[in-house]
């Protein structure tokens, strides 16, 4: 009997516990409001601020919330129950913002006297009314100062406004297992779709991004295709395009795949049934985003960093004359460097757990909403990026302009060679105004970004049932057009990898292949050629203070083998006689041709042979073999007098110094009759050219 008789006084509090005014809906101006709660009339105080201490948003939650307790408070299992109650459900308002908590005495006495009701009602204890979070005092509840205060606040209830910070709605909540985390509040999520764009917008610019994500993945993968078609055109120091159209060639894939998944990866689920909205995804635990988001943030470090190696290996080719050999010894370092960095900064975001869905283009990147993580992850290594490579790259074209100012060249080869500085300044503007837009864009975001969120709290508090910011001093909504040009950026960066590649000879490697034809002689590989080649290093780019030693026609250096060398040059020189036939002419062509193809015949290891000296005397026209037979001769008679002299290889020495001398000389002759010169010149300004 007694038990039915505590129910029923139980259901009929629960009743009259509703605010007498809850019809009236909830507040918006968050300022100190008359007590609605039927349990707390009649205290020393009639006045309370909402949201609470226990984070209710309006008298009404907070009705709902002490139901559980109302037994205990009808019982009178506690003279200090009630007011523990209303101090933490409907707080005294007292002005200029302080928060008066009751005593840790109060909480302690009210839960030792209420303990067994409350296993008997089966209540438990709340963990936010836990009583160490009190302070340790011994005052009543309201003190006397409160009293006063609230008793201002009473007459004149509007001026005593205060803010609140961003509270999170209860339709962004989160479960706290999952690390979720907005504005600054914990266990909170954006909203999704975007919180700062229409549904209109959002569909313009997810079509916006899924076209140019198109015209980057076909661009990238045809440089990269045309890269697999003939491996050995593109070595070091140009080799780190093809790894950087690799690069942007999967950046431009996830944000295809992001568009063809709208925000299926990007936002999570509504839950209607609890009252959740569809949120944007934070961390680790949606698969799908964390994938779109390693593969994203990894190339896009990955092609950063492979530009500064692009500029790495120009600058040593220019500066310190490195050969391509030598340049590709390091590979192993380049790699280790290109895919380490990116790593090991892949992996640290998924151990902080930083990844955020973007509901604009549908993928998963960081930076989003977390504005620590856009400086550190974003701004700090981009900007390193740009300032090396560009120091770099600065170094590596004065290089060069100085070679192309104090060395004389032909004409025609440095014309060519000013082509090539203009190719790669070219391919440096086109990749560098992409990126240093992108990080203005950045910058940009960081700096309005927090204008942005209290825009956005103060149109929508009201809608959420949240405070709304109090004295607003600037209010701003970012364009979407920022956005458009953010994407576009980052994007379009990979697209001046095609234009380095194409060139006549892309059109006839394809020409080839769509025909199922190889060429057999390898395709030449511009930057290697124009800067890599080891005679080239040696001639062109020599250190500028050294001077310049040309061979006089006539002087003997090296024994006799100068001498033949100027007297066919001489004789080279003579013009032809009026009586020589158009066949005489064509033979002499050819066999000035055979004569300098012949000259550069080399052994295995790089020097000249015999047989290639022999061949070239063979083929030197005017009747020049008599006479370089007689110096070959006297080069043999020398030859035997110093092997009187001296049988321990000594003759051998001066045999090959005065075989290489010669060589050289009529080497140089040719070049000078031909306009072909010996080493790797020629093969280089003339792919340049080609190519330009």
């Amino acid at each position: 009997m007694d038990l039915l008789w505590v129910l029923s006084v139980s259901m009929l509090t629960v009743c009259v516990a509703i605010p007498m005014d809850a019809a009236a809906g909830s507040h918006s101006l968050f300022t100190c409001e008359p007590i609605t709660l039927r349990m707390c009339q009649g205290l020393p105080y009639n006045s309370t601020f909402m949201p609470n201490i226990l984070n209710h948003y309006d008298q009404q939650t907070a009705a709902l919330a002490m139901e559980p307790f109302h037994p205990m408070v009808n019982l009178q299992c506690s003279q200090e129950l009630r007011m523990f109650l209303c101090a933490l459900y409907a707080p005294v308002c007292t002005e200029y913002g302080r928060m008066t908590l009751p005593c840790r005495r109060l909480c302690l006495q009210a839960k030792s006297d209420c303990y067994k009701l409350m296993d008997m009602f089966g209540v438990s204890w709340p963990e936010e009314m836990d009583c160490n979070r009190f302070p340790d005092c011994d005052e009543p509840y309201p003190r006397p100062v409160d009293l006063l205060s609230s008793s201002d606040t009473t007459e004149s209830p509007i001026s005593v406004q205060r803010d609140y910070g961003f509270w999170c709605p209860r339709e962004l909540k989160i479960d706290p297992e999952l690390g979720y985390s907005f504005m600054g509040v914990r266990d909170c999520s954006p909203p999704c779709p975007n919180m700062y764009f229409t549904r209109e917008e959002l569909t313009f610019a997810r079509y916006f991004i899924g076209v140019v994500s198109i015209v980057c993945l076909s661009a990238t993968l045809f440089t990269f295709l045309t890269f697999l078609i003939d491996v050995s055109r593109f070595r070091y120091p140009e080799r780190p395009i093809i790894f950087y159209a690799v690069c942007y060639m999967m950046v431009s894939l996830v944000f295809f795949l992001g568009f063809l998944l709208e925000d299926k990866v990007s936002c999570n689920a509504a839950s209607p049934g609890r009252f959740r909205a569809s949120t944007v995804t934070q961390g680790s635990h949606n698969k799908a985003c964390t994938l779109l988001f390693m593969v994203l943030y990894f190339f896009t470090m990955a092609g950063s960093v492979w530009w500064v190696i692009l500029t790495i290996t120009w600058f040593l080719a220019a500066v310190p004359k490195w050969g391509s050999e030598a340049i590709e010894k390091k590979a192993l370092l380049f790699h280790a460097c290109a895919w380490g960095i990116p790593g090991v900064l892949t992996v640290t975001l998924l151990a902080m757990n930083k990844i955020e869905g973007d509901s604009v283009s549908g993928v998963c990147f960081v930076g989003l909403y977390n504005l620590t993580a856009l400086r550190w992850f974003l701004l700090v290594p981009l900007g390193l990026d740009v300032v090396v490579g560009v120091a770099l790259l600065l170094a590596g074209i004065a290089a060069l302009n100085r070679v192309r100012m104090e060395i004389p060249l032909e004409k025609e080869n440095q014309e060519k060679l000013v082509k090539f500085m203009i190719r790669i300044g070219v391919f440096s503007v086109l990749y560098l105004v992409p990126l240093l837009t992108v990080l203005a864009c950045y910058l940009y975001e960081n700096s309005y970004r927090a204008v942005w969120e209290t825009t956005w709290v103060q149109e929508k508090c009201r809608d959420y049932h949240i405070p709304c910011p109090y004295q607003v001093e600037t209010t701003s909504r970012p364009d979407l057009a920022l956005f458009l040009i953010k994407y576009l950026m980052m994007l379009i960066v990979g697209i001046p990898s095609v234009f380095w590649v194409g060139s006549k000879k892309t059109c006839f490697e394809w020409a080839s292949f769509f025909h199922g034809k190889r060429r057999k002689d390898g395709m030449v590989n511009e930057s290697r050629q124009v800067l890599q080649e080891p005679d080239f290093a040696q001639l062109l780019l020599r250190d500028p203070n050294t001077p310049i030693v040309r061979k006089s026609r006539g002087t003997s250096t090296q024994g006799t083998s100068t001498h033949a060398s100027s007297t066919h040059l001489a004789m080279l020189d003579e013009p032809p006689s009026a009586s020589t036939s158009r066949a005489g002419s064509v033979r002499s062509a050819r066999s000035k041709m055979s004569s300098y193809h012949g000259s550069l015949h080399r052994s295995r290891d790089g020097r000249y042979t015999a047989s290639s000296f022999r061949a070239a005397d063979d083929r030197l026209p005017y009747g020049s073999m008599p006479r370089l037979n007689d110096q070959s001769q006297s080069r043999h008679c020398s030859t035997n007098r110093l092997d009187s002299l001296s049988r321990h290889g000594s003759t051998q020495r001066l045999e090959s110094q005065s075989r290489h001398s010669s060589i050289r000389d009529l080497s140089s002759a040719t070049q000078a009759v031909l306009g072909v010169p010996g080493n790797g010149i020629h093969r280089v300004l003339e792919e340049d050219g080609a190519t330009a």
